[in-house]
């Protein structure tokens, strides 16, 4: 078994149930989800959605909602000011040019004001079911932990280089197998590398 297999497996066996933790309804509400838990936890991201989805039930009352009302209800998050006005930005841009739907496609997602590649990889992946792996700061340590990566790569490249050497059908179910790993297991400053069964393929402390 090599490499790549040998990951595959042991995340399967540690994590077979891993999926989007970002409570969400609809493809709208994933949407502001992800653009939400920029440099934020999900944990945080959810105990604000509670509330925010209690509030807002359309992208029309976002596209409507006072700025400063708006930011008001994003304060308990980092970057609140900047993804309030993106959040109204995004909004009105997709009851206007896209009919009050998320777009299914990377093109259109990455026009939204705020929506990157990771988010819209993400949305993609889970709400259209298209096979997408999002690198976020979990999937980036780990794949350069376990040498799946350069350490300099950006998360482009970490992106093109975990496609290759992962078979298409199992990019979206290994992206959250690898958050699971990163954020519970493989964490950033104290890894479980006692009980890990991936030390000896990982570059760790090295990286």
């Amino acid at each position: 078994m090599d490499r790549v297999e040998t990951i595959i497996k042991v995340l399967t066996e540690m994590y077979p149930n891993a999926e989007c933790e970002l409570n969400h309804t609809n493809g709208f509400e994933l949407l502001v989800a992800v653009m939400l838990s920029a440099q934020t936890t999900d944990k945080s991201v959810n105990i604000l959605t509670d509330s925010l989805f209690a509030k807002y039930k359309s992208p029309e009352e976002y596209a409507k909602a006072d700025i400063i009302e708006l930011q008001n209800d994003l304060k308990r998050i980092g970057l609140y000011k900047n993804k309030a006005k993106n959040l109204k930005a995004l909004s009105k841009k997709i009851v206007t040019e896209f009919n009050s739907q998320v777009p299914s496609s990377q093109e259109k997602l990455e026009s939204l004001p705020g929506v990157g590649r990771k988010t819209a990889n993400v949305v993609l992946s889970v709400w259209y079911n298209v096979p997408r792996i999002a690198v976020d700061t979990h999937v980036d340590r780990v794949s350069k932990r376990l040498k799946l990566a350069y350490k300099n790569d950006n998360v482009k490249q970490v992106e093109e280089k975990l496609m290759r050497k992962i078979p298409k059908n199992k990019w979206s179910d290994i992206h959250h197998k690898m958050i699971f790993f990163g954020r519970y297991h493989c964490k950033s400053r104290k890894p479980n590398c006692e009980k890990c069964r991936l030390k000896e393929l990982c570059r760790y402390p090295n990286i």
